[in-house]
This record gives C-alpha cells, sequence and structure tokens, in this order.
C-alpha cells in the first residue's frame, strides 16, 4: 500500500505545491486564471496534437476502451441529473451541471501525468481518446441541456450551431484532430517544430497539476466571500457528486471493460483509473459562464480531489499497479 501512495506522492506534491502557493500569496489572485490559460491555450494542446501526429490510426482506433470509458460517464451523468431533477426538483440547467460535475474525470490535469508515471507512452494515446470524449462529447451534451434548460435558442438548429461552435473554440478539441490529419496524410513534422512541441508539451503536465493546486486554494479564499448570508449548500447532493465520481465511474468501468468488452489488462487498469480521477475544472467553468449555482460544483472538486488521494491508492492496490522501473 506504502509503495502505491509512493506513486501518486508526486502527482499531489505539485498539487499541493501551488495550493500552497496561493494560499502564502505567493502566486496571485489571477494565478489560476492566467496558469490555466497556458495549460489549455498552449501546453496541453501542444501535447496532444504531438501524440496524435505521431500516431497511426491502427493505434488510436481503439473502439472497446472508447465505449467502456464513454458510458461510464454518461451512467455517472444521468444519474445525477435524474435525482437532482426528480427528487431535488431542480431546473434542467442547474441539474445538468451537477450531472456533468459527477461525469467529468480531470483527465487533461491529473490523467497524462498519473499514467505517464504508471505506464510510460502506451498510455498516451488512451488518455488522449478520455480527453476527448470529456471535453468534446460529454461538453456537448451538458451546453446542450443547459441551453435547452434556459430555452435560449428554441430553435434546434440555432441550439446546434451554438454547441458546435463552442466545441470548434476548444483548443483541446482541436489540436488532437489536427494532429490525426497531419498523421493521415503523412505529414513529416520539420525538426524545429518537433523541439518547440516537444518543450511545450513537455510544460503541459507540472504546469497543469501547479494549475489544480492555485484553483483549488483560490476557491477556498474566495468561498466565505461568495456564499450569501443564509445560504445552504447541499451537503447529501455533494457527497452523491463525489461518490458518482470517485466510486460509481470507475465500477461501472471495470464492469464494461471486463464483462463486457474484454479488454486487455493494461487498457482495463487505465481506463479504470481514468474513470476514477477526481472532478476536472470544466463544470466550474460551464457554472460560471451561464450563471448557476457553482457550490456545489466547486465543493465536488474539492473535496473528490483530496478524497481521490485514498481512492486512487485503494484502486491502484486492489489492481496491483505498479510504476514502470
Amino acid at each position: 500500500m506504502l509503495s502505491t501512495f509512493l506513486i501518486l506522492l508526486p502527482i499531489f506534491g505539485l498539487i499541493v505545491a501551488g495550493y500552497g502557493c496561493r494560499m502564502l500569496g505567493v502566486l496571485g489572485p489571477t494565478s489560476a486564471t492566467e496558469l490555466n490559460k497556458f495549460v489549455v491555450w498552449l501546453a496541453l494542446p501542444a501535447l496532444l496534437f504531438d501524440i496524435m501526429a505521431h500516431t497511426p490510426w491502427h493505434i488510436i482506433y481503439q473502439p472497446g476502451f472508447f465505449w467502456a470509458f464513454a458510458l461510464s460517464c454518461a451512467a455517472a451523468f444521468v444519474i445525477v441529473f435524474l435525482f437532482q431533477k426528480k427528487v431535488k426538483g431542480k431546473s434542467t440547467a442547474d441539474a445538468s451541471v451537477d450531472g456533468v460535475a459527477a461525469a467529468y474525470p480531470n483527465t487533461g490535469y491529473l490523467g497524462f501525468p498519473l499514467l505517464l508515471l504508471i505506464f510510460g507512452k502506451s498510455s498516451l494515446i488512451p488518455t488522449t481518446t478520455a480527453t476527448i470524449v470529456v471535453a468534446c462529447i460529454l461538453f456537448a451534451i451538458a451546453i446542450a441541456m443547459i441551453e435547452i434548460g434556459l430555452q435560449s435558442e428554441r430553435e434546434f438548429h440555432r441550439l446546434a450551431i451554438k454547441v458546435v461552435r463552442a466545441i470548434i473554440k476548444n483548443p483541446l478539441i482541436i489540436s488532437p484532430l489536427l494532429g490525426a490529419a497531419c498523421s493521415s496524410a503523412g505529414l513529416t513534422l520539420p525538426d524545429s517544430l518537433e523541439t518547440f512541441l516537444k518543450m511545450l508539451g513537455g510544460a503541459a503536465s507540472p504546469c497543469a497539476l501547479v494549475c489544480l493546486g492555485v484553483f483549488l486554494a483560490s476557491r477556498q479564499k474566495a468561498k466565505a466571500s461568495e456564499v450569501p448570508s443564509g445560504a445552504k449548500m447541499s451537503f447529501t447532493t455533494v457527497g452523491l457528486v463525489v461518490v458518482a465520481k470517485l466510486v460509481l465511474q470507475p465500477l461501472l468501468t471495470w464492469v464494461l471493460a471486463v464483462w463486457l468488452f474484454h479488454l486487455p489488462d493494461d487498457l482495463t487498469k487505465m481506463a479504470i483509473l481514468l474513470a476514477a480521477l477526481p472532478t476536472g475544472t470544466g463544470p466550474f467553468m460551464l457554472a460560471e459562464y451561464y450563471r448557476r449555482d457553482a457550490q456545489i460544483t466547486s465543493a465536488a472538486i474539492l473535496i473528490s480531489t483530496v478524497l481521490s488521494i485514498v481512492t486512487l491508492v485503494a484502486i491502484m492496490h486492489f489492481m496491483q499497479v505498479t510504476p514502470l522501473a
């Protein structure tokens, strides 16, 4: 168990470093936003483009892995969405925000460094696939559900255009698609561009982890001033979101990967670990953009990130995951 924890130590150590720097004032109030922009617009797109540009299609095409991961995300979303809508009586828009918080693993910030540490470069394609599922498909569904709930666009074609625009503006979607296009066309990248991509992509994992720590600290600092007097947050809902994210989703992924799609051992472990990651920052950004209540989402991100230290250690110990020598 101790050796399993030591695998995660450098990952969460970088998060703690970012958290501490923000809490101590070493990094300012806008640092989370600026670091996030660097990761989302430069470092991570460079990494995704580089991966896809050097990977043949027959390696990228892994339908069993795709569906095992995607269906578990969908199930977590639907369960929390229906509970919030039918039991708690929330609006479609607010229930969608809570649903996506339960189904949105932090593949971009935590997935790449964690799986790279454990499985090496063989994990890059599955992690990229999972990131596309989360950042493209799940995000598109969430946007569509929120827009439907808000009824800001009653005509279907206008709603579809709005969703498509939101997706194509996402650099985490465009970069791997461009990389895949280069690979399909058989293009060879110039050495100078290769060096540029590798230098920039190499900064993605450490910067993303530090950024996550800064973000969590910023949410802690802002929480007291953001919660109005007399406002109460549903801890039942936060608990449901966290359990769905850290327990239900990886459990469903295991069932699908092993019993339905019969994935190889390494791919099964990768799918489960990616599904077991804590809630990413995407749902909070979505709530902020649409001016929905972000208390549950921000609490779920913080609590699931802290608890994932325990749940990831337990899952890795159960699956007998060991890092590469």
